[in-house]
């Protein structure tokens, strides 16, 4: 490793550390108007959307550090580094997934302020409109459809020049893009020309599996298209830079509290029949705390933290809980489960060339140098992820062996089937590309449930990968399209030797590589899914309320029914604004 994982710039400085608690002593007092658990991608959106009225407090619980000042956040190109640091992370593993021939992986959950958004890879993709009016379909209400919800995508982006400020005409629709948002949205600002033009020209050379897509963000993303990301001015942008920015953790009514981990709802009485908690259980240090919520507690504390609340506050399946000894508050078997992820294989060529990632990350001085422009100017390599220059998004042919198993589970005849990322990088010594593939329609579904009563053990995580043959079978057309997007003459004389190698493989082998190579793409939602009112499954109403609760909502990725045709945090973002709005109509806010 280069650098050390982390870097403290200055416990000072950073964004918005004036009003961040580090200690629980210091806060002014336990009881709020709300009480928002989780100060992640959803929860920082919500919290700094009902503090725009003065009149009602409120209560951000975080159980991660703060994000000011970790260098491997803040500098997109060492976004690996802060992916691979425990620090800042849950640490969690999935169980053994019988689709992957009984492996389990590390399951990776962002531990700091700003969640996952402070944490991934920065890819800003919203999916297929298809995939939103499925869920105006699926909960009954018209305002989670494309057209309705794209005001929020809007409301959250603010699109800026890449930090080159290279002339981006033909590589974005500025029409779909909002500009006064609290997140920054840009192309990469560090060219690598040679693999930037191949990647170009194959849309020429190939049109039909590989048409060029001017911005797959106007709600049709199949093609090939530049990447965009949450990045401005050559830094990360996050919920915690954007929504908790100086201006608005500021505000009087507004108190974020560190190092706080919510254990259980507490403090449960009848209201209109139906049961309401007054008060949400953290621990701080070795010590247990109760933040009382005299209006409504948000939970938001991400696919898997949300159902873990839940059920350890005696919201789940009745049958679970007794198990475990917990006293069944609200029996909703659906809590923790229909987890809906996309798989991930990557395939990986040598090149004949040093204009590649590779030769800034192997090299320890070109490394350094990088870093220290990145601090002088913000400008040069680091600016960047050191990911994907493109994404390409591809419908499964018709008469793909997969339909055979199952009938189509995409959103719709614009929503892709496979997702497809261009890398001029690999994970072995030398210079390379990948191609990363990822099954964005996926049949299986996984689940995350707890097996203790202890609230702070983790639950069992289970993405379920490939359990269902439809999804095996599109990975495995996947690699077929990955391997003839190399063959298109503009990579004659550039590839090399592929990895994994398989050339020549019977079936059986072949079966046997992807279910050994296939991994996470940690883009999991559905675990608190949003359903009709009325319908027998389903953790939330329409308005995102918990089914049979009251004064009590979940406003994150987990309530998503099902995997956006996209990386998650766009969408996230969308229905964090928008959960933010029914929440401030409910109360007159």
């Amino acid at each position: 490793m280069l650098l050390p994982t982390f870097f403290i710039l200055s416990v000072l400085g950073g964004v918005g550390l004036c009003k961040l608690y580090e200690d629980v002593a210091d806060l002014p007092g336990l009881h709020y108007d709300f009480v928002i658990v989780g100060g992640g991608t959803a929860g920082n959106v919500v919290a700094n959307r009902i503090s725009e009225n003065p009149h009602v407090s409120v209560l951000v619980l975080e159980a991660g550090p703060s994000n000011a000042g970790v260098l491997d956040s803040e500098v997109p190109f060492l976004s690996t580094e802060m992916f691979l640091n425990p620090t800042f992370s849950w640490n969690y593993s999935t169980t053994p997934m019988p689709g992957l021939n009984g492996r389990s992986l590390s399951y990776s959950r962002a531990f700091i302020l700003g969640g996952c958004s402070a944490h991934n890879g920065m890819a800003y993709t919203r999916g297929a409109l298809d995939d939103f009016n499925r869920y105006a379909e699926l909960s009954g209400d018209p305002g989670w459809s494309w057209n309705q919800l794209f005001p929020y995508f809007l409301k959250n982006e603010k699109w800026t020049p890449p930090a080159d400020h290279h002339d981006t005409r033909g590589q974005f629709n500025p029409r779909v893009h909002g500009t006064d948002g609290p997140i920054f949205v840009s192309l990469n600002g560090f060219s690598l020309p040679t693999f930037e033009q191949k990647v170009i020209q194959t849309t020429k050379e190939l049109p039909h599996d590989f048409p060029f897509n001017l911005d797959p963000n106007a709600g049709k993303p199949l093609g090939v298209s530049w990447v965009q990301s949450t990045i401005g001015g050559g830094e990360r942008s996050t919920s915690a830079t954007g929504y908790l920015a100086p201006k608005f953790i500021q505000r009087p009514n507004l108190d974020v509290l560190l190092h706080a981990q919510a254990s259980k709802l507490i403090n449960v009485k009848q209201k209109k029949g139906k049961p309401s908690f007054g008060g949400v259980e953290f621990r701080y240090g070795e010590s247990l705390f109760v933040a009382h919520a005299s209006k409504e507690i948000v939970l938001s504390g991400g696919v898997i933290g949300s159902p873990h609340i839940l059920m350890n506050s005696g919201i789940g399946a009745h049958a679970t809980l007794s198990g475990l000894g917990i006293p069944t508050v609200l029996d909703l078997p659906s809590v923790g489960q229909n987890a809906s992820d996309q798989p991930l294989m990557i395939l990986q060529w040598a090149v004949n060339s040093t204009e590649t990632f590779d030769s800034i990350t192997q090299n320890a001085t070109r490394f350094a140098e990088g870093l220290a422009q990145w601090n002088a100017s913000r400008t040069g390599p680091f600016v960047d992820s050191g990911d994907m220059t493109h994404l390409g998004w591809s419908r499964l042919a018709p008469d793909s062996p997969a339909f055979s198993v199952h009938a189509d589970p995409s959103s719709g005849p614009d929503a892709p089937h496979l997702e497809f990322s261009f890398v001029p990088a690999g994970e072995t010594p030398g210079n390379s590309m990948s191609i990363f593939i990822a099954v964005v329609s996926p049949v299986s579904r996984g689940s995350v449930v707890i097996n203790s009563s202890d609230p702070f053990a983790p639950p069992l995580i289970d993405p379920g990968y490939l359990s269902n043959e439809w999804d095996f079978l599109a990975m495995r057309d996947g690699i077929s399209l990955a391997e003839r997007f190399v063959s298109a003459p503009a990579w004659s004389g550039f590839v090399g030797e592929m990895t994994p190698n398989l050339a020549n493989l019977s079936s059986a082998d072949l079966e046997t590589v992807i279910r050994t190579a296939t991994t996470a793409n940690l883009h999991m939602v559905g675990t608190a899914g949003m359903s009709a009112p009325g319908a027998r499954y389903g953790v939330v109403d329409p308005d995102l309320q918990v089914k049979g609760a009251v004064g009590l909502s979940v406003i994150d990725a987990s309530v998503v029914p099902i995997v956006p045709t996209a990386h998650t945090q766009a969408a996230t973002y969308a229905f964090a604004e928008r959960g933010a709005d029914l929440l401030k109509q409910r109360w007159g806010l």
